[in-house]
Formats: C-alpha cells, structure tokens, sequence
C-alpha cells in the first residue's frame, strides 16, 4: 500500500524544510531529518548511529566532522557515514545550511557521544 504523508504531519514550520519522519512506521527501512540551520556554528554534537547515514545537501556550506575526517561539504554533494562512525556537522555560513540527512533503519538509533 502507498501511503501518501502530510506536511503538517513531520514538518516544524511551514516556511522551511525542517523536521523528523521515521518511516518504519509506513513499511520502509529508512528515516528521514529534513535539516534547516540558519544559524552559523550551530549543528548537531558528536554522536553515530549502528546504520549508515547519507547527507544530501541542499544549500549553504557545512563542516563535517566524520571520523577522523573533516569535509567542507556544499550545495550538491552527497556524503555517506558508514555505520557505528562518530559525526556531526556545523553550518559554516554565511547562509543557512539546508540537508536532507537519510537514516537507513525504519527508526532513530542514535549514541551521543559529547
């Protein structure tokens, strides 16, 4: 069955691309962060996930930290996690950094790690 979700349903405002849809809930295998950070410097602290995470950025500039890797990622590149790696990201400015971040488990498992 197809299942067709709201905007309202996942997204905190209706001006942006910003919320939270854990899929699993629908029959698929994957999660979904639709990321909007205006402010420069903010992003999520250190943490992994025991699946993979891809990133697919939208717009702005943003250094992940991905492992022991840091990567200048802008508009158009797509970066892959593999599972169990330690990851954040910070929006480098001058903009908002906007991503489409996939999780490839039907829900959020996520370690924090600072």
């Amino acid at each position: 069955m197809a299942h067709v979700i709201e905007r309202d349903s996942w997204a905190e405002a209706a001006d942006h691309w910003k919320g939270e849809l854990q899929c699993g809930q629908f029959g698929a295998n994957s999660c979904l962060i639709f990321n909007y950070q205006p402010t420069v410097g903010a992003g999520p602290r250190l943490h992994k996930h025991p699946y993979a995470e891809i990133f697919v950025i939208r717009a702005g500039t943003g250094l992940f930290t991905i492992g022991d890797r840091e990567i200048t990622a802008t508009a158009g590149q797509i970066l892959i996690v593999p599972p169990d790696t330690p990851h954040k990201f910070t929006n480098l400015g001058p903009g908002p950094l906007e991503s489409t971040d996939i999780h490839e488990n039907g829900h959020f498992i996520t370690e924090w790690l600072e």
